[in-house]
């Protein structure tokens, strides 16, 4: 680790950079994320897959206390020609926030990743959840989380999703599609297909593939690949997570057929059987979306309630807020610019822009 950095007057933690590559501090920072209850973006297995995926470079602050861990806070750091200098816990990711295990050590950590942010030349530190720390900006009600319980079995799971969606899960049962789940090349190929084809549509960059690959490589039998088929045509695919009990299901994506076909519903369905039956799961966490979006009224209609999400933002004094929400007005033009694309031309440009999207 490298050298403390100077403490916050009010608290009695030291706070040092982490080597996340000392398989010694990964396997102790592990273990605080799991007595904390964090997600698998706290994990150091997510920001190591990240930097070798898109060469964002991951690090993170530890805050200790006697020799214990108090605090951990996850961090990747983005450089971007395009969207600039930045801090974000934890990138590409949707949650990541400061574990701490008193107000003490979020306040050291608060200090030390504003210091931290100063040293590297970064305009912005973003946390995605947590608590927001005393001086930085709330930014809440943009999106919105969904997560519920899981269902005793397949037919029950069924019955709780709401009437209309329920009717049009049955349809897409009664069909030829066919399901697989694994984390070879073949689900990787078809997966990345769906996916790309996915963002396309919505006229926005697909991440490189090399970045799923680290994940899937990273997190082993923690994660994997459902994929809907018709005949020999991949229709939708999605990588999922597997995390204390909760299914993440995280990139995922059909082709312009999966609509007519219904192979979304098969597949978050299947999904939803096939982590709890198969991985121990019993909830399920559908994501973030923006606050009334497609998206967000789609996931309503399968009964999960949004919860608003809670970002905190800290800004470089007179830095200007980064925008890269690609469905703010600034990049409307942009996004119907980027649909008109050639899909092989988006695909092959689209990574070099969205690795920096964290």
């Amino acid at each position: 680790m490298n050298a403390p950095f100077a403490p916050d007057a009010r608290a009695a933690d030291t706070v040092t950079r982490v080597d996340l590559h000392n398989a010694e501090e990964v396997r102790r920072i592990a273990a605080f994320v799991e007595e904390q209850r964090g997600s698998p973006f706290h994990l150091p297995s997510w920001l190591n897959a990240v930097e070798r995926g898109t060469g964002q470079q991951a690090c993170g602050l530890l805050a200790e206390r006697a020799g214990r861990i108090t605090g951990w806070l996850p961090l990747t750091i983005l450089r971007s020609p395009l969207f600039g200098r930045a801090l974000i816990s934890s990138g590409f990711a949707v949650d990541g926030g400061i574990l701490a295990i008193d107000p003490g050590s979020e306040a050291a950590l608060a200090h030390a990743v504003g210091e931290l942010a100063e040293r590297l030349c970064c305009e912005e530190v973003e946390l995605r959840g947590g608590t927001v720390p005393s001086g930085w900006d709330a930014v809440t009600g943009k999106h919105s989380g969904f997560v519920c319980d899981l269902a005793e079995d397949d037919e029950a799971q069924l019955l709780a999703i709401p009437r209309k969606q329920r009717a049009e899960v049955r349809k897409s049962l009664q069909g030829e599609l066919h399901v697989t789940v694994g984390s070879d090349e073949p689900d990787r190929a078809a997966h990345y297909a769906c996916y790309a084809a996915s963002v396309h549509n919505l006229g926005t960059p697909v991440f490189p593939r090399r970045l799923f690959d680290a994940v899937l490589d990273g997190f082993g039998e923690s994660a994997d690949i459902l994929t809907v088929w018709d005949g020999d045509a991949p229709l939708a695919s999605v990588l999922t997570l597997y995390h204390q009990g909760i299914a993440y299901p995280f990139w995922g994506g059909g082709v312009w057929r999966a609509r007519a076909t219904r192979a979304n519903e098969r597949m978050y369905y299947a999904l939803m059987c096939h982590a709890r039956g198969e991985k121990a799961c019993t909830r399920f966490d559908f994501g973030r979306s923006k606050t009334g979006s497609g998206p967000w009224n789609y996931k309503k209609n399968w009964g999960f309630a949004p919860e608003p999400i809670t970002y905190a933002r800290w800004s470089a004094p007179g830095a200007a807020p980064r925008d890269v929400d690609p469905t703010s007005e600034a990049y409307s033009r942009k996004i119907d610019l980027w649909k008109k694309l050639p899909l092989p031309v988006a695909n092959a440009i689209g990574p070099v822009i969205a690795r920096g999207l964290a």
